[in-house]
């Protein structure tokens, strides 16, 4: 098998994440996120209506009526309606909104349930959630540095990072809304890059102990090469199964499947440059993957 060299576009690759980091990091500072109703409180309307509902109609009716911001989407059928709206709605509006939608619909429109979510919940699903992230980071990095060591650790915990902010960048910059199911989504990103990560390090792992006179640049090029199939299979069915999702799945689950094609593509590529480029900036050799030798055992009998 030719080896590819990948590790001779590091630099490249650095200059990369680093536009893609500080973009990310300059938007989420800047603009922000989207938050979604999840976090910031607001009301929660699902309506039934007689025959097929046309969303857009529905939204022009929303916003000719002053309800700016409002998000309508379809559930279950092409009758059933969810209407969110942002803070600064009460439950008592809810009600007043489905008067509104009676008057500019000539069938029935029947009120399913209406919801309240105060801000006070919202930002203890924000607070949770980033908990839930800086939890998953900190669980992932000692099990990294207890199979394999800590310098694999860092590694994959810069990946994972880089990962989590890129993704958070592109739902600022676009402007996509941020609830619960895209925090779900990054939680996956987190687990699917850990996967791959942990399946290249345990290749460059066992290449350090077979190829000793080989230098750490050309071990690491072996060890990408090998496992490159493995990547790229599991990558593109994944992405396939969430391109049918983004596009044929609804509004409800859309945000769910865009973080995840975003974090699945990203994931690929930081597992084979960011994880592995930053085990070569932290001097990475065979000695630091070496199986101990107990005192008085033959180290003849432990030579590969």
């Amino acid at each position: 098998m030719k080896t590819i060299n990948f590790m001779g576009q590091r630099t490249l690759a650095m200059l990369f994440s680093a536009v893609l980091l500080l973009g990310s990091i300059g938007s989420l500072a800047t603009k922000q996120l989207n938050w979604g109703l999840d976090f910031t409180g607001g009301t929660l309307v699902e309506v039934h209506y007689s025959e097929t509902a046309n969303l857009k109609a529905i939204r022009s009716t929303l916003d000719a009526e002053g309800y700016s911001g409002a998000t309508v989407v379809s559930f279950g059928t092409d009758r059933d309606v969810m209407i969110r709206l942002p803070k600064g709605y009460s439950d008592s509006q809810g009600a007043e909104l489905l008067a509104k939608l009676e008057q500019a619909f000539a069938g029935n429109v029947e009120l399913r349930r209406i919801e309240f979510v105060g801000p006070q919940v919202g930002d203890e699903l924000r607070e949770q959630g980033g908990l839930a992230m800086l939890l998953a980071l900190g669980l992932v990095m000692l099990y990294i540095a207890f199979r394999f060591q800590f310098k694999f650790a860092v590694g994959a915990v810069v990946a994972l990072v880089h990962d989590v902010i890129v993704t958070l960048g592109f739902f600022s910059v676009t402007g996509m809304e941020f609830d619960l199911t895209v925090l779900a989504a990054l939680l996956a990103v987190i687990g699917y890059s850990l996967n791959d990560t942990i399946v290249v390090s345990d290749r460059i792992r066992e290449n350090f102990r077979k190829l000793r006179r080989t230098e750490p640049v050309e071990v690491i090029n072996i060890s990408l090469t090998e496992t490159l199939g493995r990547t790229l299979v599991t990558s593109l069915t994944t992405l396939l199964v969430l391109l049918a999702l983004a596009l044929l799945g609804g509004e409800m689950i859309n945000g769910f499947a865009i973080a995840l094609i975003v974090g699945v593509a990203i994931g690929t590529y930081s597992s084979i440059y960011v994880a592995a480029n930053t085990l070569l900036i932290m001097g990475v050799s065979k000695e630091d993957l070496m199986i101990p030798v107990k005192e008085g055992a033959d180290q003849e009998d432990l030579a590969p």
